[in-house]
């Protein structure tokens, strides 16, 4: 008998004919249940029934969730492809994602990332983390079976960086960053997929109803910014916009350079102080126009 560990974890997206082997910390996780139906049994002439009968007969969506460090050989760029689209025209597209442990290949079908979380920390790595949806979790086979696909190939190394924000909002003076947030949130509804007649048909998990088909219903692009208040920029305190512009950019601490950045134009946001020792003052954004938010990340492939 073997089991199964989540540090003997290996992620595989499979999108367009391509595997891609994808490395994450211990933070994964997927799962799908089964949707329950109850209704009443008791009936006039039976008053002693005073619980209620079950049918089962779908699946609600699969879940599931990884975070995967930004490394500077950027394999695992398609994850930021399929979460901000791979072309201006695909907005949100789907694939299969296999997860491979000691003992099992467990595999996720119709995938479609739902959120992303960028975080600008110079003191941690840089990742994203993102959660997402599918249609339908099945064991594919044991260790040993082969993910389909043409295997991309990986670099020979694996450098996580750590980076530094840097800020451009508007004319504001945008100094003493203490941190970043940018999170993408893909708003998607399944289409109806249970029917009377597939239903009736319904005898075990092998022949139920599992979601198939979904629309994107909005695309929000929102996050945080914090800095120290100093006395260059105390006037900004109080203050809000509706037209700004808006670039944010991680940069590498051991030369300067630009590793990733996304600009947004036009974004509104709103400013607050936080009272603490130090006194902190906090932006929060949203950006106003989300198409073809694949092209607002002008630095990083």
């Amino acid at each position: 008998m073997s089991h199964s560990f989540l540090k003997e974890s290996k992620l595989y997206i499979v999108y367009g004919g391509n595997k891609y082997r994808i490395y994450t910390t211990t933070a994964i996780s997927f799962s799908q249940a089964f949707a329950e139906d109850s209704y009443p049994v008791k009936t006039l002439h039976d008053q002693s029934k005073m619980f209620k009968g079950t049918t089962i007969t779908k699946a609600n969506p699969a879940s599931f969730s990884f975070e995967t460090p930004l490394t500077a050989e950027k394999d695992e760029s398609i994850v930021i492809s399929l979460l901000t689209g791979v072309s201006t025209n695909d907005l949100v597209p789907s694939f299969d994602m296999y997860v491979q442990t000691g003992s099992s290949t467990f595999k996720i079908e119709g995938c479609v990332i739902t959120s992303g979380n960028i975080a600008f920390n110079p003191k941690e790595q840089f990742k994203v983390a993102v959660e997402g949806q599918g249609s339908k979790l099945t064991r594919a086979g044991n260790e040993s079976y082969t993910i389909p696909g043409s295997a991309q190939s990986e670099s020979a190394t694996r450098t996580p960086l750590l980076v530094y924000p840097h800020v451009v909002l508007g004319s504001l003076s945008m100094l003493s960053i203490i941190g970043v947030t940018v999170s993408i949130q893909n708003n998607i509804d399944w289409t109806p997929f249970e029917t009377l007649q597939d239903s009736l048909a319904v005898t075990n998990s092998s022949n139920a109803m599992y979601p198939s088909a979904y629309t994107v219903t909005e695309r929000v692009v929102s996050g945080a910014i914090t800095q120290y208040q100093t006395d260059n920029n105390i006037t900004q305190f109080d203050d809000f916009s509706t037209s700004s512009n808006l670039i944010i950019k991680a940069k590498l601490g051991s030369n300067n350079t630009d590793f990733w950045q996304i600009q947004l134009n036009p974004v509104m946001f709103t400013s607050r102080m936080e009272v603490a020792e130090v006194y902190i003052q906090s932006y929060d954004f949203r950006s106003l126009d989300n198409t073809a938010l694949a092209t607002r990340i002008t630095t990083y492939s």
